[in-house]
């Protein structure tokens, strides 16, 4: 038993000298380590709603049924506006007591206010302002974020991708010519954090007006950093 570890321990140390070579002969190369930075912009594809409704009442039972029967009428109004089941999610659901005020001492409770609120995605950003005047006619009495997004990032992340390497590399060629050294193949890439597009957001306060709700989408940037380390050789 103790020839079989000692065979075992001898095959993992053998196993792992090369990889301990290799680590060493690395951090012995010289070598150059710089940062490249990308950004791609691109117009969003996909918008997320917050709505939903408020309702008060002397009672709890009367604000629950209130904001019930409210809510049915906005799911489907989002039906009829051609917003699939998948696409909205109930996102918060309360009641509580209200109280009056001024009365910081003993409080007295005046009534109750039941609320629900969903969470919609708007897949064709274009119909996101007649989506918002469907929630409010309704009966939505309480929208508040609007996000704009890139469904789908992945392939403009690799375009900035492409692009941080290259400005990584552009930054290293000028510190190899500046210290008359040339630049060799590179030794690791790692890239910073986990690139997502930069989500904005609009506030819009209920009740609205009757006017159209104008709503504007503008672009979402992506940015990618990347820490390159080069290898260098002596100048020709």
């Amino acid at each position: 038993m103790i020839i079989r570890s000692m065979f075992v321990a001898a095959l993992a140390a053998s196993t792992a000298l090369p990889a301990l070579a290799d680590d060493i002969a690395r951090q012995d190369t010289p070598a150059i380590t710089v940062s490249g930075e990308a950004s791609v912009s691109a117009p969003p594809d996909l918008a997320q709603i917050d709505a939903g409704v408020a309702s008060d009442a002397k009672t709890a039972r009367e604000a629950a049924e209130a904001n019930n029967a409210a809510m049915a009428k906005v799911l489907q109004a989002l039906k009829q506006a051609g917003i699939a089941d998948k696409d909205y999610q109930t996102s918060r659901l309360s009641l509580q007591p209200q109280y009056a005020q001024n009365r910081p001492a003993q409080p007295a409770v005046t009534g109750y206010r039941a609320s629900n609120r969903v969470t919609i995605k708007v897949r064709d950003v274009a119909k996101v302002a007649s989506v918002i005047d469907t929630l409010v006619a309704a009966g939505a009495n309480d929208v508040g974020n609007i996000y704009f997004s890139v469904a789908e990032p992945s392939k403009l992340l690799d375009q900035a991708r492409e692009k941080a390497v290259a400005d990584a590399r552009r930054k290293a060629e000028i510190y190899a010519k500046a210290a008359g050294v040339t630049l060799g193949q590179p030794l690791s890439i790692s890239e910073d954090g986990a690139p997502a597009p930069v989500f904005r957001a609009k506030t819009f306060a209920a009740p609205m007006a009757a006017t159209p709700t104008p709503v504007a989408q503008g672009e979402e940037t992506l940015a990618i950093t990347v820490n390159v380390t080069w290898a260098i050789k002596p100048g020709q």
